[in-house]
Order: structure tokens, then sequence, then C-alpha cells
């Protein structure tokens, strides 16, 4: 069954354009750090390493979830999106490890911050170029029901922030010359990045493990199957309802009870209409359903008619 609703041409052109702003917000907050030898602002440096292999990881990925089924994946490739958000994850958690160690050498041999405007400007302009490119992503993201590029939004997000926390705090050390607060507020960038990791990847096993599709997303199948006379008119109900999602793709199969003496056209006409009801609701939607006659009613489920 051919999938429709989205352009993989798009996602990997997004997906490269995460690569490319990665680069550069590295490289601006790196200058910032060789500027003023601020262990804040290299905890800030060490992050944008992973957004950097993380996009890397989600253009893999995504191109591989783009390829059609074959015999030995009928179902597809969809989650193969999925992997590049819990790589996220973990390598996350990776760089608040190395930010640890980096505040626990700075705490034991504090010093002051050097150029602390110029190396500030770097890391602002830095983090301006990320959150505007993390709002793109967690909307593309979204309309385009890629695990991968909400993944990688959601991240920035919380790298935005904490750049945000990162700048008050090197604003502060250079403000009072307490060079002891400047590990201390990379061990309070390292902890909130184990926070975002850890989301990240409770988020993307959901999907690894089949997880069904959110309740609100269930009532519009349910209300699609049972609640349009037009679609389902001539069955008699719609039980075992079951759903997973994939990806982008959302997996859909129920059995449509319907009369014993219905033809096998006309059956397939009702599972045709219920199939164009179901796709206007949730897009992206695989659709399996078993016709059964009457003797195979639960009398549960959904009631037609």
């Amino acid at each position: 069954m051919a999938a429709a609703g989205r352009g993989w041409g798009t996602v990997e052109r997004i997906a490269l354009g995460s690569i490319l702003v990665g680069v550069l917000v590295l490289a601006l907050k790196f200058a910032a750090y060789a500027i003023t030898g601020s262990v804040a602002l290299l905890s800030d440096a060490l992050e944008s390493i992973i957004n950097v292999v993380a996009a890397g990881a989600a253009l893999l990925t995504i191109r591989i979830a783009s390829r059609p089924a074959d015999a030995d994946h009928p179902y597809g490739h969809y989650k193969a999106e999925y992997f590049s958000a819990v790589l996220e994850g973990v390598l996350i958690v990776v760089a608040a490890i190395l930010i640890l160690r980096e505040s626990y050498l700075a705490l034991a041999d504090p010093r002051g911050i050097d150029a602390p405007i110029p190396g500030l400007l770097l890391n602002g302009l830095a983090t301006l170029a990320n959150a505007g490119w993390a709002m793109l992503l967690v909307r593309r993201g979204r309309d385009l029901r890629s695990p991968a590029l909400a993944a990688d939004g959601r991240h920035l997000w919380a790298d935005v922030v904490t750049s945000l926390g990162v700048i008050a705090g090197v604003v502060v050390v250079a403000l009072t010359d307490i060079a002891v607060l400047d590990p201390i507020i990379a061990s309070a960038v390292a902890l909130n990045i184990v926070w975002s990791g850890w989301r990240v990847i409770r988020d993307s096993v959901g999907g690894l493990m089949d997880e069904a599709v959110t309740p609100d997303v269930l009532a519009r199948i349910e209300a699609a199957i049972g609640g349009r006379a037009t679609e389902a008119s001539g069955a008699i109900e719609a039980h075992d309802l079951r759903t997973r999602r994939a990806g982008r793709m959302t997996f859909i199969e129920f059995h449509l009870v319907v009369p014993g003496a219905m033809s096998v056209t006309e059956a397939h006409r009702i599972c045709d209409r219920l199939e164009r009801a179901l796709r206007a609701e949730v897009a992206d939607a695989l659709i399996s359903i078993h016709v059964e006659p009457e003797t195979k009613a639960k009398q549960a489920g959904i009631l037609i008619g």
C-alpha cells in the first residue's frame, strides 16, 4: 500500500541544514571558549559537538527510513529514525559526563574569565542561530511526522535554554570575580543535559516498542470507523482495533463484521470507504481490515448502524 503525505526530499534537506547550522554554532561556541577560558562556555561547546554528530545520524537514518518495503522488511524501514533519536539521547549523556569531568578539574583549580564581552557576544550569536533552527525543526518535525527531526529540535531547544543559563552565569562570574562559580555553572549545565537526554531516549523507545497512538488520535480513528454512517453503511461492527506507530507511519488494523450474505465486492467497497475516511483523519496510515461474517460478531468494540 503506497504511503502519501510526506516528501522525503524535504526531510533530508532539513536534516542536512541541521548539520550545517550545527557546525556554525560549534565554531562560534568554541571561539567563545578560546577567548574567555570559561569552563561553562566549554560545556556549552561540548554539547554542540553532540549536535553535529546527532544531525549526521539523523540524516543517515532518515535516508534509510525512506527506502521502500522489501522482502526482508515487508513493513518498510520507518523505525530507523527512532535509532537516531536513541543515539542522540546516549550522546547527550556522554557530553554531560565530559562536562562534569571538566568541571571537577576546574573546581580544583578555579581561575577568572578573560575577555567576557567578546566571548558572550559570540555565544549569544550561536544561541540565536540554535533558537531559530530549533523552532523550525520542532514545527517541521511535527508537520512531517519525523521522529528524528522532532528529537533534534527538542534537543536544540534544551541547548538554547542551557546556553541562556550559561550566558547569565558567565555574566555573574565576570561581575563578581568569583571564579569558582564558573565550574559550578558548568556542572548545572551537565545535569540539565542528562535530563534532556533521558527524555529523548524515553520518547524514542516508545516508538521502537510499537507504542499505540495517543488517546486523541485513537478517538479520531474510532470516530472514522463508527461515527460515519455513509462510510461504514452495511457493516455491523468493528472489533479488535489495534494501532502502533513506526516513524512517520501509523499502522491501523481491525476486524470488520458484515452480514454473511453480503458479497465480497460490497464488503470490499465498505473497506475502501473506511480506508479513505481513516486516511482523512490520520496522515500516512497503513490500514489492514479483516472482514468477518456476522457469526463472528462480539457485540463489543465499535457498533455500526
